[in-house]
């Protein structure tokens, strides 16, 4: 691939929905200027998630992306080159990591703009690559634990809670999470992920494949506070089997069907079992938390595999293929 040229820049984008990695386009654009609470970021790794391929498929259109050609990606770890007007709390040759937004996207480039209200400085020992992974999988295990199922992150939990799909990029954080709270976990995952689950700290593991795992039953026969739904295609009334008679699902994937189940129940106003849509905000104090937790080894990342962006197009195809165990990372040389 052809080097950069002054004030221009690498990347990947797409400019139609539809087509999935074969639709990706490596192209040289210019280097993006940062705004008024806004830096300009050397990236030097992003991650990939399902998110971002579910808007190039058409599945938040018309609202997602704003335009097209659209560079994707909102997850990012690099070095701060220039800064926008007013800006102070940044300098140039920090070490950060951010969520750009899924309005703006641009994490598959060699630059990238950031807003500084989702924006952190990133502890030397983290390395880039685990720091890259932390904003939407992170932030979705840690919001959908603490602020949509309630439970607070202090280690004196005793919920039990249902994380499905728990070897995938969010699930890996929300079975730390969740047992940081202190919660007795009961996870479902793929057969060969069963034992790399368990490392987590899960305390029962079920086979998403097996009668069990499908039924969502609890080995120790534990009805369930809540539910971080880490995957799709299981319906309310199977969820519904094994709740508490009071209890949160959270779904992190809603669609049509789970959100007008969600009206329903509040409509009768049947709240004691609640599906409860999940939308992600990028709160900075967020990321610094989950940075301090990795740092202080209470937290870890696992990365199924790393891309450079000159193939950043199979890292996409490995996001949709949907069985990564962990993150998928695209570094920036």
């Amino acid at each position: 691939m052809a080097q950069p040229q002054q004030n221009l820049m690498r990347t990947l984008q797409y400019s139609s929905y539809g087509g999935g990695a074969s639709a990706l386009q490596h192209v040289q654009v210019p280097i993006p200027v940062p705004r008024k609470g806004e830096i300009l970021v050397k990236v030097e790794c992003a991650s990939v998630n399902p998110v971002d391929w579910k808007v190039q498929s058409g599945a938040l259109r018309p609202l997602l992306p704003p335009k097209f050609p659209h560079i994707p990606g909102t997850d990012i770890a690099g070095e701060v080159v220039a800064v926008g007007p007013e800006v102070t709390s940044f300098q140039e040759g920090d070490k950060v990591f951010s969520w750009l937004n899924l309005m703006v996207g641009g994490s598959l480039a060699e630059f990238a703009v950031a807003p500084i209200k989702s924006t952190v400085q990133k502890p030397q020992e983290i390395s880039s690559s685990d720091a890259c992974c932390l904003p939407v999988a992170g932030l979705t295990a840690l919001q959908g634990i603490r602020d949509y199922a309630g439970i607070s992150i202090d280690g004196s939990s005793q919920a039990n809670v249902l994380i499905p799909g728990a070897s995938g990029g969010v699930g890996i954080y929300a079975v730390q999470i969740a047992k940081l709270a202190g919660a007795h976990v009961t996870a479902t995952c793929g057969a060969r992920n069963m034992d790399f689950v368990r490392s987590l700290g899960a305390d029962e593991v079920l086979d998403y494949k097996s009668k069990e795992g499908i039924e969502l039953i609890s080995p120790s026969g534990r009805a369930y506070d809540a539910v971080i739904n880490c995957t799709s295609g299981i319906s309310w009334s199977t969820f519904k089997a094994r709740l508490k008679p009071v209890a949160k699902v959270v779904d992190l994937t809603p669609n049509v069907k789970s959100l007008a189940t969600t009206a329903m129940q509040k409509l009768s106003f049947c709240h004691a079992q609640e599906l409860v849509p999940f939308i992600l905000s990028g709160k900075a104090e967020d990321l610094q938390f989950l940075a301090e937790l990795v740092r202080d080894g209470k937290l870890r990342t696992f990365i199924d595999s790393q891309y450079p962006l000159s193939r950043a197009e199979d890292a996409w195809a490995r996001s949709i293929d949907g069985h990564a165990t962990g993150k998928i990372v695209v570094t920036v040389d």
